[in-house]
C-alpha cells in the first residue's frame, strides 16, 4: 500500500487543526480523515458517523498498527509542511 497523494485543508479551532484526504495506490480515496491537537500532542482520527445509540464509529481506518503509524506519520508530516507553507505565505504578504 502506497499513499500517493495527500491534502490538507487547515481548520485551526480548537482542537481541530485540519481535514485530510489521502489516496491510495492513485485508486482509493479516503476524505475527512482529522488532525486533532491532543493532550499529548497531535494525532489522526479517521472518518466517523454516529451511530443510532449516539457513537461514533470509523467508516474506514487501518486493521492493524503498522499501518495506522504510517498513514499517521505521513498525515502529520504533510500537515506539518502545509502549516508552514500557509505560515510563510501570510508572512510574505505582510508589508513591513
Amino acid at each position: 500500500m502506497n499513499i500517493t497523494d495527500v491534502k490538507v485543508f487547515i481548520r485551526e479551532s480548537n482542537q481541530l487543526k485540519a481535514f485530510v484526504n489521502i489516496v491510495i495506490d492513485d485508486a482509493f480515496i479516503i476524505r475527512n480523515i482529522k488532525v486533532i491537537e491532543g493532550q499529548n500532542g497531535l494525532f489522526v482520527a479517521m472518518p466517523s458517523r454516529r451511530v443510532s445509540n449516539g457513537e461514533y464509529r470509523d467508516i474506514a481506518h487501518p486493521i492493524n498498527t503498522d499501518t495506522r503509524n504510517t498513514v499517521e506519520k505521513i498525515i502529520i508530516e504533510k500537515y506539518k509542511e502545509t502549516l508552514q507553507e500557509a505560515l510563510s505565505a501570510a508572512e510574505s504578504t505582510v508589508e513591513p
